[in-house]
């Protein structure tokens, strides 16, 4: 059976298709579910499975969420930016707001509970665990669980997009941060100022990893977007001297 996310999906793809393949569009509306984690300052987010590290210093702040498997796709939604709203509850706040997150972490399924009882991330239920400010915006927290509807915005960033480098001289593990548009990446390249295109493999989350040595080279990178298949190319992100545990911003993004 076709699950919800499935079909926003094949939606997105036609989206695409009909605007050239490049510009995202809003979807339409779904329900799902939403809970939250951590308490007010939102410090128990902070890391998570798409691999952001602090999602402060990062320019993601508060207003994140942890997706359902069904949602989070491997990692491949990691970026992806969601309104969401409060309805059909009485702890829903008058004229259901909407606020809107970025997806920062996996909600993983926990099987020793019910899905309909505690059980929220299980497959294939399409859930939110929302960082609990960004839940505040939307519903009185003591609800737990509210019932929501939500669609896929574009990500509105600042700069263009940001790599943060891991790894040694002979692997370079890049996480790859405030990405427009879509929000989201399905693939990357790293072109040394010696070498020609080198495609990387996905590790996990947002991150896309090379094994070859780099060392001493200025680097670009290819990125495509997961949903709008749009590639943008970063050149010279980083310097001859590039060093693993520093983050490099290029001047372009996805729109």
């Amino acid at each position: 059976m076709t699950s919800p996310a499935d079909i926003l999906l094949l939606l997105l793809f036609a989206t695409a298709a009909a605007t050239g393949g490049a510009r995202f569009q809003p979807t339409p509306w779904y329900l799902a579910h939403a809970t939250f984690y951590g308490d007010q300052t939102a410090s128990e987010t902070l890391g998570g499975a798409c691999g952001y590290g602090n999602l402060f210093t990062n320019g993601y702040g508060t207003n994140t969420a942890a997706l359902s498997s069904t949602l989070f796709r491997n990692g491949y939604a990691c970026g992806e930016c969601y309104q969401i709203r409060c309805v059909s509850s009485p702890w829903c706040f008058r004229g259901s707001p909407i606020t809107t997150v970025t997806a920062t972490n996996l909600c993983p399924p926990n099987w020793s509970e019910e899905s309909n009882n505690g059980g929220w991330c299980n497959l294939p239920r399409v859930h939110f665990d929302m960082a609990k400010p960004a839940f505040m915006a939307i519903a009185n927290w003591k609800a737990g669980i509210v019932p929501v509807t939500y669609r896929r915005v574009a990500c509105a960033k600042n700069g263009g997009l940001r790599f943060s480098f891991q790894g040694n001289g002979y692997w370079l593990l890049v996480y790859v941060m405030n990405v427009g548009g879509a929000g989201d990446v399905s693939g990357m390249s790293v072109k040394g100022s010696r070498t020609g295109w080198i495609a990387m493999s996905h590790n996990w989350g947002a991150s896309y990893q090379a094994f070859e040595t780099l060392e001493g080279q200025a680097l670009s990178f290819k990125v495509t977007s997961y949903t709008t298949k749009e590639t943008v190319v970063a050149w010279n992100v980083a310097p001859p001297n590039w060093n693993v545990g520093l983050t490099y911003q290029a001047s372009v993004n996805f729109s």
